[in-house]
């Protein structure tokens, strides 16, 4: 199982549906707030290759997006593939 991790700021509605599908999933993540904190918000930016959008979502070392593309690879059953191995 990858360790999960998404980059949120508080009031963001997309970094709470990113969650919510981690969450019906039953996965453990770890969640690190960007918000008021430019060095983290700048880690985060460095590590999605230049993304400044929030949530950004990483399986392991893998950049995996923001809510939409987290949501795309449920809808497209790619999402199980890369939980049960298949993260390349």
């Amino acid at each position: 199982m990858p360790q999960i991790t998404v980059y949120t700021t508080a009031a963001c509605p997309y970094c709470r549906r990113a969650k919510d599908l981690l969450r019906k999933k039953n996965l453990a993540f770890t969640e690190i707030a960007v918000d008021g904190n430019p060095r983290t918000r700048r880690d985060m930016t460095a590590r999605a290759h230049g993304r400044m959008s929030v949530p950004q979502i990483f399986f392991d070392d893998i950049h995996i997006g923001d809510c939409d593309e987290l949501h795309e690879l449920d809808r497209d059953g790619e999402f199980d593939k890369l939980l049960a191995g298949g993260v390349q």
